[in-house]
């Protein structure tokens, strides 16, 4: 078996988040730790680069096969890691959708509704995002939520889904809860700040279904 070449291990989520010279140093801080996010590298400077970005530009199905865009980073800054992340994904125009919000730091699904029938990307997109708001209104939690979608701003901002797809008894289903979606903006303040994800610095959003 070939030795292994990384001697530095980046620990995102573990007991003791950090960086280590071991294999067995984070091993102890990962053995036992639900959902940890650690990794191996080579050299001490990828281990330091990869400290203060993302975990999933390394790790998981949007692993970046290349660095991210120094350029980019430096216009838009890093994502706010104690947020949440809402995404759509549609088979279709109309097709199956399903959406879903994953709290960003860990990747870990904190909602998820669907496959509904005859829906958009966009109509998945602008629920996902109120259902985000709702929810971390509900739980009283003051953190940002993040979206790629600028459609679901629109709409969001607007208080109104501006949906093109026709009401069939198949998607009976989804225009009721676009229209619960509407009454919650019509009728609720919220202090939640909605951000823009920009995928082209930081890759797929968390909440992505990774079917592209």
């Amino acid at each position: 078996m070939a030795k292994s070449k990384n001697k530095f291990f980046v620990v995102w989520d573990g007991k003791e988040p950090g960086i280590y010279k071991s294999w067995e140093e984070c091993k102890q801080q990962t053995h036992g730790y639900a959902g940890a996010k650690y990794k191996g590298f080579e050299t001490e400077a990828e281990a330091k680069e990869a400290m203060v970005s993302p975990y999933w530009n390394y790790i998981g199905k949007n692993a970046k096969t290349k660095k991210p865009n120094e350029q980019l980073i430096v216009k838009y800054g890093m994502p706010i890691i104690e947020s949440l992340s809402v995404d759509a994904a549609c088979s279709g125009n109309p097709g199956l959708m399903e959406y879903q919000g994953v709290y960003t730091r860990t990747g870990e699904v904190v909602f998820k509704q669907g496959p509904f029938k005859e829906g958009t990307n966009n109509i998945g997109e602008f629920l996902a995002l109120v259902h985000g708001l709702a929810l971390l209104k509900q739980k009283n939690l003051s953190i940002p939520v993040y979206t790629d979608s600028k459609t679901a701003q629109a709409w969001v901002k607007k208080k109104k889904a501006k949906t093109e797809v026709q009401r069939t008894p198949q998607n009976e289903i989804l225009f009721e809860l676009i229209a619960r979606a509407e009454k919650w903006l019509a009728e609720n303040e919220y202090a939640t700040e909605i951000l823009k994800w920009h995928t082209e610095a930081w890759g797929e959003i968390p909440a992505d279904f990774g079917r592209k």
